[in-house]
């Protein structure tokens, strides 16, 4: 201890205490590994010839320009950035792949979260197989969705090569574009292969300025928490975003974003195929700390890209026609340069292409084919490593002709529909080894712990878990969870996820999941199946205030294709609905209630619960009194118990039928497929006097309304509400027993 006493706001006294004691002036950072490979004097790798892989880095950047100057669009500069390492990778010997089974369960994945660099990445694609081509390999390239150079002419057209990268084609495993994903979704694809005995490695391709987005940052915590060593990132730090040098945006040193994560650092030059080639290796070999590795690759951006070369502007710009000309004949192409005859030039480039120069590659390539493992040996390993779990995924998981007793509420009693999941979650843990769960730091709230702790949380002490501990990362959470639901594993199983937070929050992962959704749709083959459970839905949480009322976050998601919103009426239907999404296998969020609400009694004509999968259900049918008929569209347990306790009073003026709804988007597809069924349930004269009641966004019901009763005939919540207890909540809202009623009249008589 010091001996005096100090006053910090003196500067003597400061300056005492400074040379005393400099150890309280310094903070010591704690984090991995740390190598810099720049301009060191590297030995000679065996089989890297320096000369070869700059004739193939000229071809690489040719092919991008042209592609770019085929559409004028396009964004050279983090492609151009980007050539030694992408070939780097390719020909390292370190990166498992087999071009002609690009969905051969052993290889590693990769994952473009720099996602615009496609002109890059179509070139290499293109490269390859025109290489096997001339090699005389047998293959069919559409089945492949692999490219030749040809196919460059039309980079981005609808009838081409993809704007952005989409796992449909080889070398691609997560569809990205939207910046910052790509890490969240490594991690997801990571975890997958971890937590399952398997040793694929995750490569991730990314740029400095997407960095800067949130997501990112949630994504290299969590990759460290989770301990997700098997993902290497290779980080091109050209410096520049779209409008400026990303020092614009990041004012402190930018490793300082890694270290501070905890991640292993090596640094090179990123033209440099000697210390790129290196790198990934070292970074395969690991620093023995259980640790993820990111390459920092300093780059050109737009390298040999004419004056927008090192410049903001190559991002995203193309050079004028006459300026791409200059270009390619200045990397050494004798092209004819005429506009809209593209196609010429890549004759002339790809003429230069050697025959030793395109042997050697396809050399490189083998190396890392050869690694593979058989899908036999890969399935046995994963058995192995999950020894005791069911080895089969959900979808041969069928509901039990006799529902298990732990997924059997009784009629009358009050439960929340969230302990309905939470017990249905457990259930299902104990079916599949290929079930995941976790929630964005409301666990307790939610009731997912249950689930979470029958095979444990995953961390470094039990990579084989299959909860996760988020945090609060909503946007991580969700593209981390959906993606890992979009790869197969050997013997064709794939995996499910549940990720939750309160409804209202859902929102913030609206982007993530819309990114999961196109990739189911671009890439059927590996669509994934995923529940996103909003919970404490409607005004529930109403202490909380605004902030936490779930009103108006379906309103998002019911605009997406391929995904349905499910808002089950009790927990039997939650059960069932359940069950029903997993059969379907497609996409859903889930709504659950914070309060117990009773269990219906199915009797006096209410059908069982499992007549919620169809959208809708007669809950309770016309009395065929003289009284005016009325039908009411109801959604919310706790809006139809207010209802049921005024019913008596409405049924002295009018004759109530009430259609419970459970799923709007459901209910649409019956009367695709079932109009018959669907008429029974809920006719056109009940659209025609129809009045809905909805504990939130009243267009949630608008598909069972006609427009012209959008204003008076709908009743729901289009507004922020105050702080308070539910039930005064519900009362500001119009929606207690008494204000409904009116409501409800008010909106008959019109």
């Amino acid at each position: 201890m010091p001996d005096k006493n100090y006053n910090i706001l003196d500067k003597k006294d400061l300056a005492v205490l400074k040379k005393s004691e400099p150890k309280r002036f310094k903070y010591l950072a704690e984090g991995g590994a740390y190598l810099n490979l720049q301009g060191l004097n590297l030995e000679p790798i065996e089989g890297i010839e320096t000369e070869r892989f700059d004739r193939l880095a000229k071809i690489l950047r040719a092919l991008a320009f042209v592609a770019i100057d085929s559409i004028k669009s396009g964004h050279p500069g983090g492609s151009s950035s980007k050539i030694e390492q992408f070939l780097g990778l390719l020909t390292s010997g370190v990166f498992r792949f087999d071009p002609l089974n690009p969905d051969h369960p052993g290889r590693d994945r990769l994952v473009w979260s720099a996602g615009h660099c496609t002109p890059l990445f179509h070139a290499m694609l293109a490269l390859i197989y025109e290489c096997l081509r001339r090699h005389g390999d047998k293959f069919d390239i559409n089945a492949i969705e692999g490219i030749y150079p040809g196919c460059l002419t039309r980079f981005r057209h609808c009838d081409g090569p993809t704007g952005h990268v989409e796992s449909k084609y080889p070398l691609a495993d997560a569809s990205t574009g939207s910046s910052g994903h790509g890490f969240s979704a490594a991690l997801g694809l990571a975890l997958l292969q971890k937590s399952n005995g398997l040793d694929a490695k995750v490569f991730v391709f990314a740029g400095d300025a997407e960095t800067e987005e949130g997501i990112s940052y949630e994504a290299r915590n969590a990759i460290g928490s989770m301990s997700a060593d098997n993902i290497i990132v290779s980080l091109d730090l050209n410096g520049f975003g779209i409008d400026g040098p990303i020092t614009e945006v990041i004012g402190s040193p930018y490793l300082n974003h890694w270290f501070g994560a905890g991640w292993n650092i090596i640094e090179i030059d990123g033209h440099n195929i000697i210390e790129v080639v290196y790198a990934y290796q070292k970074a395969l070999l690991g620093f023995n700390n259980q640790r993820p590795t990111v390459v920092i690759a300093h780059t050109i951006k737009g390298k040999e890209y004419g004056k927008l070369a090192g410049t903001a502007g190559s991002h995203g710009a193309p050079l004028p026609h006459d300026d791409y000309v200059a270009v390619i004949k200045k990397l050494g192409f004798e092209i004819p340069g005429i506009e809209g005859e593209q196609i010429k030039d890549i004759e002339v480039i790809m003429s230069q292409l050697a025959p030793e120069d395109a042997d050697y590659f396809l050399g490189r390539l083998e190396i890392g084919k050869s690694k593979l493992q058989s899908e036999t040996e890969l399935k046995a390993q994963m058995e192995k490593a999950l020894a005791a779990r069911p080895i089969k995924d959900y979808r041969s998981i069928k509901r039990p002709d006799i529902l298990p007793q732990e997924l059997l509420f009784e009629p009358g009693k009050p439960v929340a529909t969230r302990k309905a999941t939470e017990a249905f979650f457990k259930w299902l843990m104990g079916q599949t080894a290929f079930f995941y769960l976790g929630s964005g730091d409301l666990m307790k709230s939610i009731l997912t712990g249950a689930g979470e702790d029958v095979y444990g949380i995953i961390n470094k002490k039990n990579p084989l878990g299959r909860g996760f501990r988020f945090g609060i990362a909503e946007q991580n959470m969700a593209m981390m969870s959906t993606t890992l639901t979009q790869d197969i594993l050997p013997g064709g199983f794939k995996a499910m996820s549940v990720f939750s937070t309160y409804g209202v929050f859902t929102s913030i992962m609206s982007n993530p999941v819309r990114m999961a959704l196109i990739n189911n749709a671009v890439n059927p083959k590996f669509n994934g199946f995923f529940v996103m459970l909003a919970a404490h839905d409607g005004p529930e949480t109403g202490e909380d205030g605004p902030t936490h009322h779930g009103l108006f976050w379906m309103s998002l998601f019911t605009a997406y294709p391929g995904i349905k919103v499910y808002k089950p009426m009790d927990a039997n239907e939650t059960i069932e609905m359940l069950f029903y999404a997993m059969e379907k296998g497609e996409p859903i969020a889930l709504s659950v209630m914070r309060p117990d609400t009773p269990v219906f009694k199915r009797e006096n004509g209410v059908p069982p619960a499992r007549e919620a999968v169809n959208g809708a259900y007669v809950f309770k049918q016309f009395s065929e009194s003289a009284k005016p008929k009325t039908t009411l569209a109801i959604c919310g347990s706790q809006v139809l118990a207010n209802v049921l306790e005024m019913l008596p009073e409405l049924e002295t003026d009018f004759d109530i039928k009430i259609v419970a709804v459970t799923a709007p988007e459901l209910f649409e597809e019956l009367r695709q497929t079932d109009p018959a069924k669907a008429h029974t349930i809920f006719s056109d004269e009940d659209r025609g006097r129809v009045v809905t009641l909805h504990n939130g966004w009243p267009g949630f019901l608008y598909p069972f309304m006609l427009p012209s009763d959008y204003k008076t005939r709908a009743i729901g919540i289009n507004r922020f509400l105050k702080s308070g207890p539910a039930n005064e909540v519900y009362k500001v809202a119009g929606f207690d027993t008494p204000t409904l009623k009116e409501k409800i009249l008010k909106a008959i008589r019109k």
